[in-house]
Formats: structure tokens, sequence, C-alpha cells
């Protein structure tokens, strides 16, 4: 009775969390979705090809434009590498389209506050400056061409991307015609849905995860992973340690973000809470992409200084906010409300919804908005994928399939086929 008292209770606060934050969901990938239909991106290779602040600059403003899982994000920084652009600026885009984008930062404000929002942001730009100086300084030269030809040598190889229309043919390629074609909102419709599906896992396990670590997991456990009241000490080794849990706890991307809060609400400090959500791009699955796409050599130094990265963030974070007196002094009792009430988060909530219906039906409806295809669908994960550039290629007999990445081939040919 006790084991199925808690699993019920973590469920409830599973859920309860997930409220708080529907509505945020839904404009937050509405936003994306926008950003992806109406910015082109055909120019990638050629903006990313340099070296500097500038081109860093600009790989992480495309990144934010971006924002993907992190399976999607890896994807297309390894084609964008495979393709001209600098291996550090290929970085650069991966940190900043799972970091720096806005469906992480308002779920962060819902969740436990404005002052996580703006370290991820803070945290962001630092860990980006942090990369442009440690990856052309850690990793040779040899390492990184090697890695491109590993690259090359594959047949099917590429990126699944989200790449719509370029503009009207034969017309100006502005903002404000792309604003006037309908093909563009259907096309912002198919990557709220598309992202949406791609992080479906994601933000559920991320859910259910921190349900049970804020109900079921004992405060005991979490005292034997970060030390407590020790001064400098603390917030060093709780900023290293971030990572580490995120490397084992299998979410990515907003799904790190329950999580989060229950480790804030258990005592972890400031920079620890912000290193773990920064460490998105270590979890354990991705470390064995990274290895399929560079190897095992580089995979190994790619761990060392992503998480030395994430982790110098982390404690910088808190050491800035400290300073200025933004580090929040109390924690919630609570992460998500104990029941439904008739407040701001319901109203915001069946607004919401209703527009995730009319996104829905944009989507389902496409074709009749004069949407000019062009993309297919991954039949595992749901991501949009352009044919002439997919991250694999499965040929049986006289049928295609393209997929975003090499991860979600090898889970169709095992069996998951949740999207065929």
């Amino acid at each position: 009775m006790g084991f199925l008292s808690t699993a019920g209770g973590s469920l409830r606060e599973a859920f309860f969390m997930f409220w708080e934050t529907l509505w945020a969901l839904v404009l937050g990938f509405g936003l994306s979705g926008a950003v992806q239909a109406f910015v082109p991106r055909g120019q990638m290779q050629r903006v990313m090809g340099g070296r500097g602040p500038a081109a860093l600059t600009r790989s992480a403003l495309l990144g934010m434009a971006s924002s993907s899982c992190s399976y999607a994000a890896s994807a297309l920084a390894r084609s964008l590498f495979r393709r001209g652009a600098d291996f550090t600026a290929a970085m650069v885009f991966m940190f900043a389209s799972t970091n720096l984008v806005v469906e992480l930062g308002i779920v962060l404000w819902l969740l436990i506050g404005w002052q996580f929002t703006l370290a991820e942001f803070v945290g962001g730009v630092i860990m980006i400056v942090l990369l442009g100086l440690a990856l052309p300084r850690l990793i040779p030269r040899g390492w990184i061409e090697a890695a491109r030809q590993r690259l090359d040598a594959g047949a099917d190889s590429g990126s699944g991307t989200h790449s719509g229309v370029e503009g009207p043919a034969g017309g100006p390629d502005t903002l404000a015609a792309r604003l006037r074609q309908r093909s563009r909102w259907a096309d912002a419709a198919d990557y709220t849905i598309a992202d949406l599906t791609m992080l479906r896992r994601e933000i559920v396990i991320g859910f259910v995860v921190a349900g049970f670590a804020a109900v079921a997991v004992p405060v005991s456990f979490w005292n034997a992973v970060f030390l407590h009241h020790h001064g400098a000490l603390t917030v060093i080794e709780n900023a290293a340690a971030g990572p580490f849990v995120a490397m084992i706890s299998f979410t990515c991307s907003v799904g790190n973000v329950p999580l989060a809060a229950a480790l804030w609400k258990d005592g972890i400090s400031f920079g620890g809470v912000t290193a773990f959500i920064f460490a998105d791009l270590i979890a354990l699955p991705l470390l064995f992409v990274y290895r399929k796409m560079y190897g095992g050599r580089l995979t190994l130094r790619l761990l060392g200084v992503f998480w030395l990265v994430m982790s110098a963030a982390g404690l910088l974070v808190e050491l800035i906010f400290g300073a200025v007196g933004a580090v929040p002094a109390t924690r919630p009792a609570v992460i998500a409300p104990e029941r439904f009430g008739w407040d701001y988060t319901t109203i915001l909530n069946l607004v919401f919804l209703v527009v995730a219906a009319g996104l829905y039906w944009l989507h389902r409806h496409r074709d009749r908005l004069g949407w000019q295809g062009g993309l297919v669908q991954d039949p595992v994960c749901g991501m949009q994928v352009d044919p002439q550039h997919p991250g694999a290629v499965l040929r049986d007999g006289g049928q295609v399939r393209y997929f975003c990445s090499g991860h979600c081939l090898e889970r169709y040919q095992a069996g998951d086929r949740s999207r065929a």
C-alpha cells in the first residue's frame, strides 16, 4: 500500500507540474515553429564557415532560431560541420539550439522563478564564450579533420532540417513577403506539431522522473550526491555534480526542467541546478550518438570539454547572481499546485489548448493553404526531414524512408515504429 501511495503521489505531482506549464509549452513551441517557418536557413553553411567572435555570434543566433530537441540539434550540427561549417561554430549552434530557447525559459520561470530564466540566458552566453575559447585549444585540428573525413565516408550521411521554401519563386524573399504567404503559416503549424512530436517522450519522461524525484527520492540521496553547508566547496562541487545527474537521468532539452525544479526544492545550489539544466547535451544516449558521428576518441574529449564548460558556466552564474543579490532567497515547499483552481494558469491553459487545436488543424489541412511540401516525416520521432539532406536513409526494396539521424534509424530497425 505504501508503494502504491508513493507511486500515485509521484504521478500526481508530475501531472500538476505539467498542468502548471502547459500553456507555456504551447506558446514556446508555437513561437519556435513560427521562427523556423519565417526565418530562412539556406545560408547557414556560408555564415558559419569562419572563426572568431562574429562567426560564433552568428552561429549562436542561428541556433536560437532553430530550437530543437537534443538529438535533432546534434544531427543538424553534424550536417553543418560536414558541409563546411567550422567545428566550433557547429558546436556553438548545437548548444544555442537546446539552451537559448524560448520554451525552456518560460517553463523555468513558471516552475522555479525568473532568476533561473535569466540564468539560462546569461549562462548560455558564458558557455558559448567558453566553448569558443576551449574547443580550438583542447581538440587537435587533426582529430577534427579525421572526424570530417569519417562523416564524408558515410554513404547516406547528412542531416534532417526544418527547411521550408526559401521564398516565392521569382519574388523578393523579405520577411514581409514571407508573412503574406499562407503556406508559411501552414509550415509554422507543421514545425510546431513536429517539434512537439519529437519531444513528447522527453517531456513525459522529464515530468514523471521529476514527480518521483520530488516525492519518492529521499533527501538523503541528494545529500549523498551534492554537498551541503560547506561554503565555497559546496558551490564548486554542486556545479561539477549537476552535469553528472543530467548524464544519467536520460532526459534532455525541456524535459530537464521539471527535474531541475525537484533538485532546487531539495536544496541543491543555484549553480548546481543551472549546470544541470545546461547539461542536456551529455545524456548517455547522446554520447553514443556522438561516438558514431565523430569516433570514440573525439567523443571522450567532447565530454570532458562540455562538462567543464557546463560546470564552469553554472559556477560563474552563481557567483555573478550572488554578487548582485539575484540568487533566490527561498525555495518552494511544493513545485506544483495540489489541486485544480480557477486561476490564471487554468484560464491560460484553456486558451492555449484552443490555440493548440488550431495549430493541429492547420497541420492536418496544410494542403488547402498552398503548402508546397518537399519535406517528409521521420517515421520514429516525427521530425520533418529534407529528403535532399537526410540524417539517414533506409532503402527496403522499392521503398525509401528518411530519418533525422542515425539514432532514429536504429530505433526503427529495432522495432520502434511509433510514427510509421
